[in-house]
């Protein structure tokens, strides 16, 4: 197996994966044998609409908007040349499991964070109301201990 590089992005990483299933659908004895150059697949595709919808400013959504719309476009193409193959090499349906599969895995992905950061928040909360009772005994120690400190002086006076 060949691995696809990193270093390619959007339209030529699509076209580098694209390749390769190609070449090695018809020996691929499971979707595990292709499963990375699917993975760059979507990766590629991924950039490819970033490159597109990402750029905010006018001068280069305009500059560009030719190549990033054929780009999706080519994109979407062999994603679905694609989808038909697998589905054809390994049944009905494959493509769409791993569509719905990759959809889970992220949403999971998503969900993830969002608790993570949730729980950040909340420890940097329970902190916060820690340090602020910590800083209130200390100001109410300090201040029965500068009472007690008087009163003990003007009864030592007194």
């Amino acid at each position: 197996m060949e691995p696809i590089s990193t270093a390619l992005t959007g339209i030529a990483l699509v076209q580098k994966s694209v390749d390769f299933i190609k070449k090695n659908i018809n020996t691929a004895n499971d979707i595990r044998d292709i499963a990375g150059s699917i993975d760059a697949l979507f990766a590629g595709e991924k950039q490819v609409q970033q490159e597109r919808f990402g750029n905010k400013s006018v001068l280069g959504q305009t500059k560009d908007a030719a190549h990033s719309v054929i780009d999706a476009k080519l994109a979407q193409e062999q994603m679905e040349e694609i989808s038909i193959l697998i589905d054809n090499r390994f049944g009905y349906g494959t493509w769409r499991q791993i569509v719905n599969e990759r959809a889970k895995r992220l949403q999971e992905e998503k969900e993830r964070i969002r608790a993570e950061k949730q729980a950040v928040l909340r420890r940097k909360k329970e902190m916060q109301e820690t340090m602020r009772i910590v800083a209130t005994v200390v100001g109410v120690t300090g201040f029965i201990s500068a009472l007690i400190v008087v009163l003990l002086m003007a009864w030592v006076e007194g």
